[in-house]
C-alpha cells in the first residue's frame, strides 16, 4: 500500500527529521487516541492527541497529551500564562488549524501556537501523533517533536480517579 505524504511528513524531510507513516484503520464512530492504539497494537500511553485550547490571555495554544488521558484546564491554564482556557469548538479546529478532527497534528498549522507536550512523552523512544489526517499516523523520537514544533514540556493532564 502506497501512503501519500503529508504536510506533516513534508515538513518533516525538510528538517531532516526521522520519522515513519503508520497507518490505520479509522472507525468514523471512534476517532479516540485508544481506538487508535489499539489499531496499531501500541500502548495508548505511546499515542498522544493534539488539542487546541483557547486562553483568556494568550489565545489559542496546543496541548499534546496521552491519548487516554484528559487535559487539566487549570493546569493547561498556569502553564500557558492564562488564567482560564477551554477546548475550542470542533467547528472551530479546519478553520484555525487546517485539520479536521482526529486528524489534528501539532506539525504544520495553518500558523504556529504555542505548543506543550505533557512530560510522559520523554519516558519513550518513539511517540505516535497525527500526521494530518485520519488513517495516519506519524512515529517520532519526542525531543525531535519537541525541537520542530517548539514546545515546552507540562503536566497538563487530570490525575485519575482511582
Amino acid at each position: 500500500m502506497k501512503i501519500n505524504k503529508t504536510n506533516v511528513a513534508r515538513l518533516l524531510d525538510k528538517a531532516k527529521i526521522a520519522y515513519q507513516l503508520v497507518p490505520y484503520e479509522v472507525d468514523e464512530n471512534d476517532l479516540s487516541a485508544t481506538h487508535v492504539a489499539e489499531q496499531l497494537g501500541e500502548n495508548v500511553e505511546q499515542v498522544f492527541k493534539t488539542l487546541i485550547l483557547h486562553g483568556d490571555k494568550s489565545g489559542y495554544f496546543v496541548c499534546v497529551i496521552p491519548g487516554a488521558d484528559e487535559v487539566d484546564l487549570k493546569k493547561a491554564a498556569k502553564v500557558s500564562g492564562n488564567k482560564k482556557c477551554e477546548m475550542i469548538p470542533v467547528k472551530e479546529l479546519l478553520p484555525l488549524t487546517g485539520y479536521i478532527r482526529g486528524g489534528c497534528s501539532p506539525i504544520g498549522m495553518k500558523k504556529h501556537f504555542p505548543t506543550y507536550i505533557h512530560q510522559s512523552a520523554g519516558q519513550y523512544d518513539t511517540i505516535y501523533i497525527s500526521a494530518g489526517q485520519r488513517g495516519l499516523q506519524v512515529q517520532i523520537a519526542p525531543d525531535d517533536l519537541i525541537r520542530e514544533v517548539r514546545a515546552e514540556i507540562a503536566d497538563l493532564i487530570a490525575e485519575k480517579e482511582l
